[in-house]
């Protein structure tokens, strides 16, 4: 709760401007400044937005502007994907002792709980909401979800919000108003796959250690 409040007082303060700053032309514009490394500027505009209020959504679809709905599907879904991995390991690294000074005893425990038991599909779903994205994976990190738990539920959330909104930009269109239900299910269905992956790979090591 403590990190979801700080990344709503960052957008707060400075999402209109980096709303006004970063429209699609824009984005377009500065990434294709950036020559040949423009896959790599936008991956750091993504990865930035762990502690910048930077439209996420509007980057996808630069890159989907300028590489196209594969190419640049791939480079969005890297770049979430990177995000996350930032947030987590960063908030990981502070180790149990700081994050419950950040959050008090009784929320690391409740977090650890929750994180524990549906956290995927928190991680997945957030993938496609505005704010909450690396706020979720910052908690992920200072609860210590598994790494492994919390890479395939990221993954399942990345992917096809990358695509979607790659595709978005390649088609040089506004998002339609069903994109938001898209992005929703499609996560959820993947993560629901995954975990079944990862529940019969569970229960395959238990059966041979």
């Amino acid at each position: 709760m403590l990190v979801s409040f700080l990344m709503l007082g960052i957008w707060l303060g400075y999402g209109g401007a980096w709303e006004k700053r970063f429209t699609l032309e824009g984005s377009v514009k500065w990434l294709e400044s950036s020559g040949d490394w423009a896959w790599g500027a936008g991956i750091g505009l993504l990865v930035s937005d762990v502690v910048l209020p930077v439209p996420g959504t509007v980057v996808m679809s630069a890159l989907g502007w300028i590489y196209g709905a594969l190419l640049g599907g791939l480079l969005a879904s890297a770049g979430s994907v990177c995000a996350g991995l930032v947030a987590y390991g960063l908030c990981r690294a502070l180790g149990e002792r700081m994050a419950r000074r950040l959050l008090g005893d009784i929320d690391f425990e409740k977090g650890k709980l929750l994180f524990a038991q549906g956290g995927g599909w928190m991680v997945a779903l957030s993938r496609a909401l505005p704010i909450l994205p690396e706020a979720v994976a910052c908690t992920a990190g200072l609860v210590g979800m598994p790494f492994r738990r919390f890479l395939g539920s990221l993954i399942c959330g990345s992917l096809p919000i990358g695509f979607l909104f790659a595709w978005i930009g390649a088609g040089g269109r506004e998002a339609p108003g069903w994109t938001l239900a898209f992005s929703l299910v499609v996560p959820a269905i993947l993560w629901a796959i995954a975990r079944l992956f990862l529940r019969s790979e569970k229960h395959s090591r238990a059966k041979w250690n």
